[in-house]
């Protein structure tokens, strides 16, 4: 008897196999192939509703529309990162289109700690993919879109969560090994948003040794909650697997199982893989439940090889400690919008911060000062000035105009594009133009 999914899903895969870091990197080709032959062999594409398609190839528009490439797109980005991107927005458009009712994009190389701004690959990311495919269907399908992430990775969404930090129209949180003890080092409870858009930036640092005990907690009582005050059109699980609890990176104990039922409850529209290294013990068998998760499909079954009941053993500490942050981070949730913004972010007409930012794969630092325009009526003009060491190109300043832009904050964001552009200290200036889709640079 033929297994009919309950869900129509759509698969797209793409190991690259054209792209390495190095022929032995954690981050190889192998992390999908398993994931495939595992598909294979347990007869996932015979069930009636689950389908394979193949990835598009992201434009450079799509990354423009996204990040601001130091100096340009071709200097920074690969076929294979184009098609890695255009995987993820094949998964998008097969769902806003009703062509699927769910997709997973099983995708490499990986993008959630690409920023905004890049001059090379850190954590093993160089553009993000993710992050890409959102502002191809908002440019599609309309601004308005409200997107919500649960980035489930081991290590904190930096790159996803800088992009978005001040879109009021994009919730994203992630769930994470504490950053005390894992790259990138950042991501506490106290990081929520820019003055445009606080309270959307939701960060779970969860201590080393969490199990699905503390995982599945976290969903019920604050991710489900938060979903459903948020009413995202689009709901995204970035879904990164070394919290699993044989990956050689992290210091995590999640089970496919506890993954499985974790995207069973989410429901989410897409599924987009991220990290996750234990290649031959875990990912087959993640990617499997969940696949038979979003599908509607019984994942009981699904279990690893050394599976041993002990995993699920949670300490008091840990159970306490989770417990603690998801009731602050609901009580910041229920009063974001009551904050009055300047006392909170001690600024009267702009926000200012400096930021550091290492790129570990390129083995290049970043500084980074960031103005933001304080405004009642869009979420505020930003201009970056970034200097990059080691880096030819001197110093450069973004100047980006939000999806919601009102008049003013356009007008003085080309305004500012045309001064910068005859200042002798910047080396390039760019204009990213969100609101008419649209990048200029001095070169």
């Amino acid at each position: 008897m033929r297994i009919n999914a309950k869900n129509k899903l759509g698969l797209i895969f793409f190991p690259a196999f054209d792209w390495a870091i190095s022929p032995t990197h954690p981050e190889r080709e192998e992390r999908l192939l398993y994931t495939k032959d595992q598909i294979l062999e347990e007869g996932i594409l015979d069930i009636e509703g689950i389908e394979e398609y193949n990835p598009i190839v992201a434009s450079k528009e799509d990354v423009a529309r996204t990040h601001i490439c130091v100096p340009n797109i071709d200097s920074i980005v690969t076929m294979p990162h184009l098609i890695s991107a255009g995987g993820a927005i094949k998964a998008g458009e097969l769902v806003m289109e009703d062509e699927v009712d769910k997709a997973f994009a099983i995708i490499r190389p990986p993008g959630h700690h690409a920023f905004q701004v890049v001059h090379g690959a850190r954590g093993f990311c160089t553009i993000n993919n993710e992050a890409i495919m959102v502002e191809h269907l908002r440019h599609k399908y309309g601004s308005d879109l409200k997107i919500a992430f649960v980035d489930t990775d081991a290590h904190l969404a930096d790159g996803t969560q800088n992009i978005y930090y001040n879109d009021p129209n994009v919730l994203h949180i992630s769930l994470h090994q504490d950053g005390r003890t894992l790259y990138p080092g950042t991501g506490f409870v106290d990081d929520l948003g820019g003055p445009g858009a606080y309270g959307r930036t939701i960060n779970l640092p969860l201590p080393p040794n969490t199990t699905d005990e503390g995982l599945l907690y976290a969903l019920d009582n604050l991710i489900l909650p938060i979903l459903d005050d948020f009413k995202p059109d689009l709901l995204i699980n970035a879904a990164g697997q070394d919290n699993h609890y044989s990956d050689p990176l992290t210091n995590m104990r999640i089970s496919a199982q506890g993954y499985a039922k974790l995207n069973d409850k989410l429901d989410p529209d897409l599924a987009i893989l991220q990290g996750g290294y234990s290649i031959e013990s875990a990912l087959p068998y993640v990617n499997v439940g969940i696949i038979l998760a979003m599908a509607g499909l019984d994942y009981s079954q699904i279990q690893e090889p050394d599976y041993q009941p002990a995993i699920k053993e949670q300490s008091p500490k840990i159970t306490a400690t989770i417990k603690r942050d998801v009731e602050r981070l609901l009580r910041v949730w229920e009063n974001k919008d009551k904050v009055d913004i300047r006392k909170k972010f001690n600024c009267k007409d702009y926000y200012t911060t400096t930021r550091n930012i290492y790129y570990d794969t390129a083995n290049i630092s970043e500084n980074q000062s960031v103005k933001i325009k304080i405004c009642a009526d869009c979420a505020g003009l930003m201009m970056i000035d970034s200097l990059a060491h080691p880096s030819s190109h001197g110093k450069i300043r973004a100047i980006i105009i939000p999806h919601n832009s009102c008049n003013q904050c356009s007008k003085l964001g080309y305004q500012e594009y045309q001064q910068a552009k005859v200042a002798s200290k910047f080396k390039i200036v760019y204009l990213q133009d969100k609101k008419q889709d649209e990048l200029l640079s001095s070169k």
